[in-house]
């Protein structure tokens, strides 16, 4: 039985059809064409032929009885295979048995919607929009229900805050015209005059003893002194060596060490300071951050009544990037100023470096003197030798009975005079 032979052609290539266009394919992107003979096809070319981008630019629309189609070999829309492989369209000649093939180029159709509500839209105003006033378009177009509820929320929250200014604003014209201009300044002014004593602790000024002006109690409850029994463990058995490796290492402030080096050998007296040193060093090191992201403060070291502690009494709860976030701000930090002043007066016998303090807490000399005389602290001077030759002055700070005038700070009185 003799093999079939196949039918055979030769390959003609003939380039482009039409000089300077090339054979036209089209995809639809929604569907496939039922009916090719309801559609009529329309191609655009660019005029700019001195362009050589332009040049080669396309549009081709389609129309049918329901839908009409456009398509482009530029911008977003374009097909991306055009550009990186070849596409040829061959059409059999049955005469002379070639194969003629031509250049083709893929377009990728897409329906055109014609909306009224669009069309009437100038252009410069849909260009005003801003890209949250876009995408929210879109999600009202074509987002999920989910998207669509978060919408309608935040817009409502919108009005809200809208609405919640405007009475806010209407509330404060009522005050200003009720009470007066004068009067409000007045207010503004005692308030400022109580700035200081926001952020320290109760003061007793008809004590008898320095010790009863700011009591260790309202420091430390009982139950919070007894916590500080297992963390103080290490202060309280110190040795002369890791004393030195301290200093070395840099890993305590100096009033710390120097307190440590200065502990005294009756064991009750011992542990109560060491615990009140330890506190201290947990304050200093509090003070230094800003944010505080995690629940534990400092890490898993501090015992969970005094972690609470420091995270209710000296930061500030604020909302932040959807979260809750625990801030220590700078009226926080005049707060744990305060305290660790108090801790220190009762660890030296109510008389403290305030230079070496301030260092420790890295303030300005203006601002722990009018703190420590916001507290009623005596303030004086005194020379301190810190190496072999040399000497330095630095401020001491010393409560005693009778208390001194309680002195307001000069950044309120500024304000005071400004106003």
């Amino acid at each position: 039985m003799a093999a079939e032979v196949l039918p055979s052609a030769r390959w003609l290539y003939c380039g482009e059809p039409d000089g300077s266009q090339r054979a036209v394919l089209v995809q639809f992107s929604n569907g496939k064409l039922q009916n090719p003979g309801n559609m009529h096809f329309t191609l655009y070319k660019s005029k700019d032929f001195t362009n050589p981008r332009k040049r080669s630019q396309r549009i081709l629309a389609a129309e049918t009885d329901r839908l009409s189609y456009v398509g482009s070999n530029f911008g977003t829309g374009a097909l991306k295979c055009n550009s990186l492989c070849r596409h040829f369209v061959g059409i059999l000649n049955k005469t002379s048995g070639q194969m003629e093939v031509y250049d083709a180029e893929l377009f990728n159709m897409q329906p055109l919607f014609s909306d009224e509500s669009l069309e009437s839209e100038l252009p410069s105003q849909s260009q005003t929009k801003t890209f949250r006033e876009k995408m929210d378009s879109c999600i009202e177009a074509f987002g999920t229900t989910k998207q669509k509820r978060a919408l309608n929320s935040r817009r409502m929250n919108r009005v809200g805050n809208e609405s919640l200014n405007l009475a806010v604003a209407k509330a404060a014209e009522n005050i200003i015209d009720t009470k007066g201009v004068t009067a409000l300044v007045s207010d503004a002014i005692q308030d400022d005059l109580q700035d200081d004593s926001l952020y320290l602790p109760p003061c007793y000024t008809d004590a008898d003893k320095p010790e009863d002006v700011y009591k260790f109690e309202d420091l430390l409850s009982p139950v919070e002194y007894e916590a500080l029994k297992s963390p103080s463990e290490a202060f309280r058995n110190v040795t002369s060596e890791e004393i030195l490796k301290m200093i070395e290492e840099n890993s305590h402030c100096s009033f710390v060490i120097e307190a440590l080096k200065s502990l005294p050998s009756n064991e009750e007296s011992r542990d109560r300071q060491a615990r009140c040193i330890w506190f201290l060093d947990t304050l200093i090191k509090f003070r230094a951050q800003k944010v505080i992201k995690r629940k534990s403060a400092l890490g898993p070291g501090v015992p969970h009544i005094i972690n609470t502690k420091l995270l209710k009494h000296f930061t500030c709860l604020t909302y932040n990037n959807g979260s809750l976030r625990n801030l220590i701000s700078d009226s926080m930090k005049a707060k744990i100023t305060a305290y660790v002043i108090i801790l220190a007066l009762h660890i030296n016998d109510f008389q403290i470096d305030l230079t070496m303090l301030q260092r420790d807490l890295k303030l300005s000399e203006k601002r722990i003197t009018e703190i420590a005389k916001a507290m009623r602290l005596k303030i004086s001077k005194r020379r301190v030798p810190v190496a072999a030759d040399r000497e330095e002055e630095h401020r001491l700070g010393t409560l005693s009975i009778p208390l001194p005038p309680a002195q307001t700070s000069d950044h309120q009185l500024k304000r005071r005079r400004v106003t």
